[in-house]
């Protein structure tokens, strides 16, 4: 006979236990990897979306939307 163990009960509680430190870990780890991710992403966006949002603000007139789309369309290839 087993002498004083919890058997497959105390096996379950343990494994309980490691899922509530990796949340406990995991979660605030998660929440600052996707704060510091949005405020990165900031920085890098695409020139072409930048120029597509010029455009419809009416910054840029259609020809030299057209223009500037080009030369970018151009140096990324």
């Amino acid at each position: 006979m087993m002498g004083g163990g919890w058997g497959v009960f105390g096996a379950g509680m343990g494994l309980w236990g490691l899922l509530w430190v990796a949340l406990l870990i995991g979660l605030p780890l998660y929440v600052a990897y996707t704060l510091l991710d949005r405020d990165s992403g900031e920085e890098e966006r695409r020139p072409l979306s930048i120029l597509r949002e010029r455009y419809a603000r009416g910054e840029l007139s259609e020809e030299e939307f057209e223009r500037r789309r080009q030369q970018l369309e151009s140096t990324n290839r």
